[in-house]
């Protein structure tokens, strides 16, 4: 089979195929002929230059497709089986590529309703807000201020959080306010417009999904004991200490109870994925630059002809 790999750190054209044998899966694992593959920010960022080494280094790790091959000791699932899943995250999983070995705790079914397409984007970015929300013990009639909402982890996190009875302030850019608003946010601001401390104060947590400055000047709109998490940067913990505020970064993992709760909310129609691109494995490296623009909205997944 062709795996797509990276042989050095570099821009998009670094992405290529290498021809592999198709991998066996080990005691309590399955293989799964892929689908579906979607593409994160985190995938840019490594390719550029990640913690993986050990050349050639196999990115990708949001699937989605059917087991077609069970190793010794699996009984969760059967071949034929429909299954999505966050591999191996942040280790090597080799995802981009017509077939993946994976534990079976890092998969759950598919629901029926569920295109693969849509499967695979709701993985690694809708677990981060899930966990980012667990870390931050979300409830209903707390304010949250999730920045970036137009975005992969952003808009799954507006939605969640309106799940939890959350009131949500998001942040986005003018062209994407509609779809923010859209997907439930209560208040949306336009971050380009105005300074987005100027507008809001005292919330009980953030959701920082974009790092640098927006994530040091985020400390000073949380309330007195309230939360600051962050999936993009360092947690400004000295400056959240003298205000008394909660900051943490966190780096998502897998998760087969998060995954069924994603795909029960998903079947209750409380939870949808937005796909802005597909493309073909093929063209994993325009995916790579189509989502390095910074204005995608929602989704990338790459598409696997079976």
């Amino acid at each position: 089979m062709q795996l797509i790999v990276i042989h050095e750190f570099g821009g998009p054209e670094v992405l290529v195929p290498l021809e592999v044998p198709v991998p066996i899966p080990a005691a309590g694992e399955v293989r799964v002929a892929v689908h579906a593959v979607s593409v994160n920010p985190v995938d840019t960022k490594w390719r550029q230059g990640g913690p993986l080494t050990g050349f050639p280094v196999g990115l990708g790790w949001d699937v989605s497709g059917v087991v077609d091959a069970l190793g010794p000791d699996v009984a969760a699932f059967a071949v034929g089986d429909e299954v999505f899943g966050l591999i191996r995250f942040p280790a090597e999983a080799r995802a981009y590529a017509p077939w993946v070995t994976a534990p079976v705790t890092h998969l759950a079914r598919k629901p029926a309703a569920m295109s693969h397409v849509q499967a695979a984007a709701t993985t690694l970015a809708p677990l981060t807000a899930h966990q980012a929300f667990e870390k931050m013990n979300l409830t209903a009639g707390q304010t949250v201020l999730i920045h970036a909402a137009a975005g992969g982890v952003g808009h799954f996190a507006v939605q969640l959080a309106k799940t939890r009875g959350a009131h949500v302030i998001a942040t986005s850019s003018g062209p994407n306010l509609d779809f923010v608003r859209s997907l439930g946010a209560d208040d949306v601001m336009d971050y380009t417009a105005r300074p987005f401390e100027e507008q809001v104060s005292e919330v009980d947590a953030v959701l920082d999904t974009v790092g640098g400055d927006t994530l040091t000047r985020s400390v000073g709109v949380v309330r007195e004991d309230g939360w600051l998490v962050t999936i993009a940067g360092q947690a400004p913990t000295e400056r959240a200490e003298e205000r008394g505020v909660h900051a943490e970064r966190i780096l998502v993992h897998p998760s087969q109870e998060g995954l069924d709760f994603l795909a029960a909310e998903f079947t209750a129609g409380r939870l949808t994925p937005h796909i802005s691109q597909t493309f073909p494995l093929a063209q994993v490296a325009d995916a790579h630059r189509a989502l390095e623009t910074r204005h995608t909205v929602g989704k990338i997944v790459l598409e696997l002809a079976k």
